[in-house]
């Protein structure tokens, strides 16, 4: 479904370039949920960025069902950490999820009903006529990820949406995904910092190095399929897993330079 080959990206400065993204290649077939975890300042948001179409690299490609990446493709849907400032205030919970579908001129009743299916999957049927600034951090961040369902996107990506909200609103929100993923098959790119989140999330946890970024491990996440906060969190198999990753970044940290690397 999604293919990342060779990419890089060079940012160009007044001191002259700044090398980011230095090789990245991995495929992530239709209807897996992919978590990408790094140390701070690894590229993730420069990655989504690239995959997105919101920003060009410098080489190599991306490729959705096949088809070049050169610009936001109508297949796939983002999910940002600052969904306060994604959501529009003066709109409704249900005119801010329905205005993407409006955008590409879905008829009314085809909108209505999907509008009311996005809302009632992140359980948010009972407030459509409120305004996002009457709602918590988490139920905003519910209607963010409502109003990229709705557009029943072939892939999801999202840049660490669960960052600005408490630990219990969090876990809320990380079954939640799961629910989502599980009931509309969409594939999903979950870039996070947190190493627990990626492990329990994801299938597999795509793990980069420092800057300049590459891939330095994809491990596969064989815990059971069904999940919850206690009894998988409180696993052996879990604990395992998650201290895997963490030497991983441990030792992404320990080979790489600080910070980006210039280009001569």
């Amino acid at each position: 479904m999604l293919s990342v080959s060779g990419l890089k990206k060079v940012y160009q400065v007044d001191a002259g370039e700044i090398e980011a993204v230095r090789n990245l290649t991995f495929d992530i077939d239709a209807g897996e949920l992919v978590c990408i975890v790094g140390p701070s300042g690894a590229g993730k948001t420069t990655l989504l960025k690239c995959i997105s179409g919101l920003l060009a690299p410098t080489a190599g490609t991306v490729t959705l069902a096949g088809k070049q990446v050169t610009e936001p493709p109508k297949a796939m849907a983002v999910v940002f950490q600052e969904y306060g400032r994604s959501l529009f205030p003066w709109m409704t919970v249900r005119d801010n999820v329905e205005l993407p579908l409006k955008n590409q001129r879905v008829p009314r009743a085809e909108r209505e009903t999907l509008v009311n299916e996005a809302l009632a999957a992140v359980e948010l049927g009972h407030v459509p006529d409120s305004y996002p600034w009457q709602l918590s951090g988490g139920m905003q961040q519910r209607v963010a990820i409502a109003r990229a369902v709705a557009y029943r996107p072939q892939v999801l990506l999202m840049d660490e949406p669960f960052a600005a909200v408490d630990a219990q609103t969090r876990a809320d929100l990380e079954d939640l995904i799961r629910s989502i993923w599980k009931k509309l098959g969409v594939t999903i790119l979950f870039v996070t910092h947190d190493i627990d989140e990626s492990v329990y999330l994801g299938q597999r946890v795509i793990v980069l190095s420092n800057s300049p970024t590459v891939v330095q491990e994809d491990l596969a996440i064989d815990l059971p399929d069904e999940r919850d906060q206690l009894s998988t969190r409180s696993s052996a198999r879990f604990g395992e897993l998650r201290g895997h990753v963490y030497e991983q970044i441990q030792l992404a940290k320990s080979k790489a330079q600080t910070g980006a690397v210039r280009v001569k």
